[in-house]
């Protein structure tokens, strides 16, 4: 088997501060793990084991750029009541014929009686 060298192989060094800014970098701005792992020239796996690194050491945290917002919350006073609508259970008809129709409770009885004709007609 031959082989073929291509390039120098380089062994890079990362300071904590250089990791810090990629692993951070994950996630602005709906950036992937991928997409910054190849605008860095690292791995994926590199990625990930810099985090645990990070983390071990306490310098990074996935809640440290979280950031919130004071909310404003109407009061239900203020909101029209809405009756809730009546369950829907299902109600199961033999017919003559012994055909079985099955439909929601709350059909209209127009559409049932069509229904019930389009089935004894078929």
């Amino acid at each position: 088997m031959r082989g073929e060298i291509l390039g120098v192989e380089r062994r890079r060094r990362w300071d904590d501060e250089d990791k810090l800014a990629i692993v951070s970098a994950v996630g602005v701005g709906g950036a992937t793990v991928t997409q910054i792992a190849q605008r860095h020239e690292v791995t994926r796996q590199q990625i990930y084991a810099w985090r645990h690194e990070l983390k071990r050491k306490g310098l990074w945290s996935a809640d440290a750029g979280a950031l919130f917002l004071p909310v404003g919350v109407t009061p239900a006073a203020e909101f029209p009541m809405v009756a809730s609508p009546a369950p829907v259970s299902w109600i199961e008809l033999r017919l003559a014929t012994e055909r079985t129709l099955r439909f929601e409770s709350n059909i209209d009885d127009a559409a049932l009686t069509r229904l019930i004709r389009a089935v004894d007609a078929a």
